[in-house]
């Protein structure tokens, strides 16, 4: 029994040292990655003609432009399965590092940063702006994807209620639900509390910032936008 207690204690010990650490982490670390987000995806259809952080806007031009016979983007369509295949090697790299919990964030936003920056690298030798429809815009956008799919991969593996940070339907469906349980009188339709709704609004107004930040940084410096997020990926790695 004397042997056992210790080493009890000390994991005990170590879980409630790195719950603190964890609880910070979440509370910084995805309204980050929705400026992140909100960055890539608007960098992503002003310069490259497609959404790089969420699929479901590509399925719909798709569609659009299917019925009305006109001319498909490709990277539209190879974003889809560039998107799962990073999300099965983000998977098959946590798998095979054997990390968990921080180590593996850590592990991923890196891979995140080292992406963003050889789409940077990418993007000021090619521009690939000048032509959404040719070979470097599509090389460039399955960059963005990739980027994304790891995001993706880093909240559901390490993080796995964390709300998403790139789709904001669901966040502002739950800020609307969570505001009017709050300020009604009768009783709650859905648990919530005021956590949640900062959350999902910080989330909301991350990706509404970061949208904005895009825009005017494409509309200045072009090409060179896709900066930004590399910056804000450096930043997420070196405040974790």
């Amino acid at each position: 029994m004397t042997t056992i207690q210790p080493a009890s204690s000390h994991l005990l010990s170590s879980a409630s040292d790195e719950s603190p650490l964890l609880s910070r982490q979440e509370k910084w670390l995805p309204t980050l990655l929705s400026v992140i987000a909100g960055t890539v995806d608007l960098t992503g259809f002003l310069s490259l003609g497609i959404f790089t952080a969420h699929i479901t806007g590509n399925l719909v031009v798709i569609g659009a432009l299917v019925v009305r016979h006109s001319r498909v983007n490709p990277a539209s369509i190879l974003a889809i399965p560039v998107f799962i295949l990073a999300v099965a090697a983000m998977w098959l790299l946590a798998r095979t590092s054997g990390r968990k919990g921080r180590g593996l964030m850590r592990l991923l936003l890196v891979v995140q940063f080292l992406l963003l920056v050889g789409l940077l690298i990418f993007s000021v030798v090619t521009k690939p702006s000048t032509d959404r429809h040719g070979l470097m815009a599509t090389i460039a956008a399955m960059l963005a994807a990739f980027t994304m799919a790891c995001q993706y991969a880093l909240l559901r593996l390490t993080m796995p209620v964390a709300p998403s940070t790139a789709v904001m339907t669901g966040n502002l469906t739950n800020a609307t639900l969570a505001l009017m349980d709050i300020t009604s009188r009768a009783r709650p339709l859905v648990e919530h509390d005021i956590k949640q709704l900062r959350g999902s609004l910080h989330l909301l107004i991350g990706f509404l910032v970061g949208c904005i930040v895009a825009a005017a940084a494409v509309t200045y410096v072009g090409d060179w936008a896709w900066s930004v997020p590399v910056v804000l990926a450096g930043a997420a790695i070196a405040l974790k």
